[in-house]
């Protein structure tokens, strides 16, 4: 069993930044992908951006590539996401996801991911 716990969000302008966190706990942490997802009030769960077990692999949504970095530091069981140049279409609920033990692929399917955390909002007012 995997818990994870996202932080970080909260209220910021557009053109803004915030960092994201998300603490892992639980069973090993290297040895999975692990993704961020988003929710919009009224829409479906989509995919921001996932990262490798050594961190090194990233794949991002075409929304915020440029705009967004995943990284990783598995010595604190820990996951980022830095968010900059924020636009008000990025207001969602944020949450922070992982996939089995050994999972190679580092999917951009919400199907792909076992353990979810209860979400951090990230509001941008324009």
């Amino acid at each position: 069993q995997v818990q994870l716990v996202e932080s970080g969000g909260g209220l910021v302008q557009a053109g803004g930044s915030l960092r994201l966190s998300c603490a892992a706990s639980g069973r090993t942490f290297t040895s999975r992908v692990m993704g961020w997802f988003r929710q919009a009030p009224g829409k479906e769960r989509e995919f921001v951006a996932a990262i490798g077990w050594s961190g090194g692999n990233t794949v991002y949504a075409d929304s915020v590539k440029g705009r967004f970095t995943i990284s990783r530091d598995n010595a604190k069981n820990t996951m980022y996401l830095q968010m900059n140049t924020l636009k008000p279409e990025d207001t969602a609920v944020y949450y922070c996801t992982a996939t089995v033990e050994n999972y190679y692929r580092v999917a951009i399917s919400l199907y792909e991911y076992r353990y979810w955390g209860q979400g951090t909002q990230v509001t941008v007012s324009s």
